[in-house]
Formats: C-alpha cells, sequence, structure tokens
C-alpha cells in the first residue's frame, strides 16, 4: 500500500511547505528579501517591512495552508468512507450552505463578523440537514449519504441564484469573490490552523481502521473496526473541516478532490502516511496559488479560487490519464 518510504516522502513535502510560505511571505508588489522576513519575523529591522509581515502575509499566509490543508484532509476522509474517488469536501452539500449564510448576511448589510458567522452557521445546518435525511436504519450508507448531498447542495445552488438576483450592484463583486474563494479578508488566521491540528490529531489513531474500511464494511468488522460508529466520527470530522475552511476562505473548489488523489497515486494508499500527506500537499498547493492570485494582475487581486480552477482541472485530467 506504500509507494514510498516515509521519511523521504514527508521531508520532500516539508521542504515543498518551507518554500511555498517563504514565497508567501517574500512576494508581493513589495518585495522583501530573506534577511528582512526573518527579522520582521523575529519582531526587528524596518517598521514598514514589520507591518506587511506580521500584519499582512503571515496572517493570510497560516490561513491558507490552514483551508488547504483542511480540505485535503477533509477530501481523503470522504475519499476512504465513500470508497469513491471522485467525492470532495463539497459533497455533503457543506459549500452551498456556507455560501447561503454567508450571502445573507452580506445582503442584509450586516457587520463585517456576521460574514463567516453565517458561513459558519449555513455550513453546519446543511451538514446536519444532509446527516438527517440520509440516516436509514440507523447508519449512513456511502451511496444514500452521497446522494442526498448532491441534491441538498443543488437546493443550496438555486437560493444562492436568487440572492445574488435580488442583491444591489454594488454589493455583487464582494459575493462572487466570496463564492470563488478568497483570501484577502480572511478571518483570524490562527483559529483555522489550531483546528486543522486539531482534526490530524484525532484522525490518526484512526488510520489502521481507515484502511481497512477501505475495503469494504464487512472486511473491517472482522478485522474489529467499529463500523458504526467510525464512519459517524470521519463524517463529522470532515464536514467540520470543511465548515472551517469554507468559513475562512470562502468555496474553494478542487484542493479536496485533487490532493488526495494524486498523494495516493505518488506515494500510496496507507493512511498513515496518505493523510497527513495530504494536509502538507494540500496547504502547500493552496499557499502557492494564493501568492500567484496576488501577483499575477498586480496591483489587483485574483480570487483564489479560479487559480484553484485553473491548475486543478488539468492537474486532474494528467492524473487520470497517468492512473490508466
Amino acid at each position: 500500500m506504500t509507494r514510498v518510504a516515509p521519511a523521504p516522502a514527508f521531508g520532500f513535502l516539508a521542504v515543498m511547505v518551507v518554500t511555498a510560505f517563504a514565497l508567501a511571505i517574500g512576494v508581493g508588489s513589495v518585495a522583501l528579501d530573506p534577511a528582512t522576513v526573518l527579522r520582521a519575523l523575529a519582531g526587528s529591522g524596518d517598521a514598514t517591512a514589520r507591518g506587511i509581515v506580521q500584519g499582512l502575509r503571515l496572517p493570510r499566509a497560516v490561513a491558507a495552508f490552514a483551508t488547504g490543508g483542511s480540505l485535503a484532509l477533509a477530501g481523503a476522509i470522504l475519499q476512504v468512507l465513500l470508497r469513491n474517488p471522485l467525492a470532495d469536501p463539497y459533497v455533503l452539500g457543506v459549500s452551498g450552505g456556507a455560501a447561503v449564510g454567508a450571502l445573507i448576511a452580506m445582503l442584509v448589510g450586516a457587520a463585517a463578523w456576521a460574514t463567516p458567522v453565517g458561513a459558519f452557521a449555513g455550513a453546519v445546518a446543511s451538514t446536519a440537514i444532509v446527516f438527517v435525511l440520509a440516516r436509514s436504519s440507523g447508519a449512513w450508507s456511502p451511496i444514500r449519504l452521497l446522494l442526498t448531498g448532491v441534491i441538498i447542495a443543488s437546493g443550496w445552488g438555486a437560493l444562492v441564484a436568487l440572492i445574488l438576483s435580488l442583491a444591489p450592484e454594488t454589493q455583487l463583486r464582494g459575493m462572487l469573490f466570496w463564492l470563488i474563494g478568497d483570501l484577502s479578508s480572511a478571518p483570524a488566521a490562527w483559529t483555522p490552523l489550531a483546528i486543522l491540528a486539531v482534526g490530524i490529531a484525532v484522525v490518526l489513531p484512526f488510520a489502521r481502521d481507515l484502511n481497512a474500511l477501505a475495503r469494504g464494511e464487512s472486511v473491517a468488522a472482522a478485522l474489529g473496526v467499529a463500523v458504526t460508529r467510525l464512519p459517524w466520527l470521519m463524517f463529522s470530522l470532515a464536514a467540520l473541516l470543511t465548515a472551517v475552511a469554507v468559513t475562512t476562505a470562502g468555496a474553494i473548489g478542487f484542493v479536496g478532490l485533487i490532493v488526495p488523489h494524486g498523494v495516493r497515486l505518488l506515494f500510496g494508499n496507507d493512511q498513515k502516511i496518505a493523510l497527513p500527506a495530504s494536509v502538507l500537499t494540500g496547504g502547500a498547493l493552496l499557499l502557492a496559488a494564493d501568492t500567484l492570485a496576488r501577483t499575477a494582475v498586480a496591483p489587483s487581486q485574483l480570487p483564489v479560487g479560479i487559480v484553484t480552477a485553473l491548475v486543478g482541472v488539468p492537474v486532474f485530467l494528467y492524473l487520470l490519464l497517468r492512473e490508466r
């Protein structure tokens, strides 16, 4: 199940993450050399550089890494539970629910803090609705959960279209940026990072059980896996990670789909490696995408969701052809 040794794999991923952080902090409308960045991180040096690094770029970089890592981890969990490599974190309708909650807050002109609160409330509400409707005979079957999520997501999509049609033109740009995925106004960055760390700590002890569950519930039950409680815990964790990611950066697509798929193709399907590798790869990918979104058309900024989509489509097609 493992295609490469863990030490070289994680060494490569660690270098990739550090490089992505260095570029995210040093590159922008004001270029900062490595020495200036290190002094600013240490709290010394030029006051302007400290303000740029500590006040703007570092929190945004942390938010990007936490969002990408959360989406990738949620995608890896869902693809194992649903036994479907095309499952992604938005399959439960979490993105649509969050979008409706956030857009309603924007439409009524609520305070800035109400947008992430509305997004999180909508994401949690959508997850609860899907779980209640998908429950059958005291359990959730993968196919029933998948179909229910798709239907609920379609309903949220209709509500999003209704809200956009009612919104005044002065609010449409901000709404569309949020829907596509935007890190320029991300809320507190350290909270999603802390939740991601908790998610990793919760899921890693169950890596062996997830390996067994990927082979089917009957095989997992024969190996002593709690096939009733474990999916419930993992689905809840994936929904929480997705809700936090959507609340932080809006609806960013493809990260939760292509990252776990690519990690499995490159590093194998052992969840002890695939889960943390997905977190590191997803975080680095979104860091790089956000850096490109900030600098490609500077001084203007692109929504990071556009970059992930433009990169994600050809990469996913390449991975499919490589697997075939």
